[in-house]
């Protein structure tokens, strides 16, 4: 079995007592791949998600048999079957008529089960918007199945790497990052964590670069109903998803001279 989770913990003696920090990210800490790949990250000390990674580790090492997290969708555990339940949740929200849609961005879309719980949050009336790099193995916009689901792929000088998942969960929104794409391999064969983003102040940040990517008209390719892909093409003000976020990470200004923060609201995670 493949550890695949992106997970640092650092443990520290403070004034108030021990303290663990954690860093959780969408790709591989390695200083080549980092020039390379477009990922995110998530730096926090929140004390259940410390907790959940201590035993994790601890999984890892042989000195327990962790299966139950507090926070943590861990694979090959529990995160399939709580990920089905995010997306069944939204379900719920649709046939009641309270605010529900599924934005998702990863590398490969292929588990059979999680495209079949998409298929029925779309026929319940969920807005589902996924961004998909690689391989995917559901088919959008085919009438009484996925009429509410769109696909589309990111191209670009970067490879997209990274993981993020938002729910609208009734107008409560929750985002979720990690190392994991909704794959069997990655979900039975391999030791992944997706963790949730607790602190409202970042999810604007995490809902701008879900909003860059969607609104992509250069670097992205549209998925239809048979399998095949066309490419957006700009009619006016040209979106690119990796040009902008490479303005984020600089602060640079666009041909108009509008500061990145001026497009973008917010601003993006990178």
């Amino acid at each position: 079995m493949k550890t695949h989770t992106k997970l640092a913990l650092v443990v520290r003696r403070e004034a108030d007592g021990i303290r663990r920090y954690v860093h959780l990210g969408s790709g591989n800490y390695n200083s080549r791949t980092a020039r390379l790949y477009s990922d995110i990250g998530l730096f926090t000390c929140s004390r259940s998600i410390a907790a959940d990674v201590t035993d994790l580790f601890n999984s890892l090492t042989g000195y327990s048999r962790q299966r139950l997290y507090r926070k943590l969708l861990v694979a090959p555990s529990n995160m399939r079957p709580r990920l089905l339940d995010l997306i069944d949740r939204e379900a719920e929200h649709a046939r009641a008529g309270r605010t529900a849609r599924i934005v998702a961005k990863m590398n490969a879309l292929v588990d059979p089960d999680t495209i079949e719980a998409l298929y029925r949050a779309s026929r319940a009336g969920v807005e589902i918007e996924l961004v998909v790099r690689g391989i995917c193995c559901l088919r959008p916009g085919v009438p009484g199945v996925s009429d509410n689901i769109s696909v589309i792929s990111i191209v670009g000088r970067f490879l997209e790497h990274s993981r993020l998942f938002s729910f609208a969960n009734g107008g409560a929104e929750e985002f979720y990052i990690g190392s994991a794409d909704w794959m069997q391999r990655n979900f039975d064969r391999r030791v992944e964590a997706v963790a949730p983003v607790e602190d409202a102040t970042l999810h604007d940040r995490l809902r701008s670069l879900l909003r860059t990517c969607l609104e992509d008209n250069r670097q992205a390719w549209e998925l239809a109903a048979d399998g095949s892909w066309t490419q957006r093409t700009p009619n006016g003000v040209v979106h690119s998803t990796q040009e902008i976020l490479l303005r984020e990470s600089w602060g640079l200004t666009s041909p108009d001279g509008r500061t990145s923060g001026e497009m973008r609201g917010a601003g993006a995670l990178v």
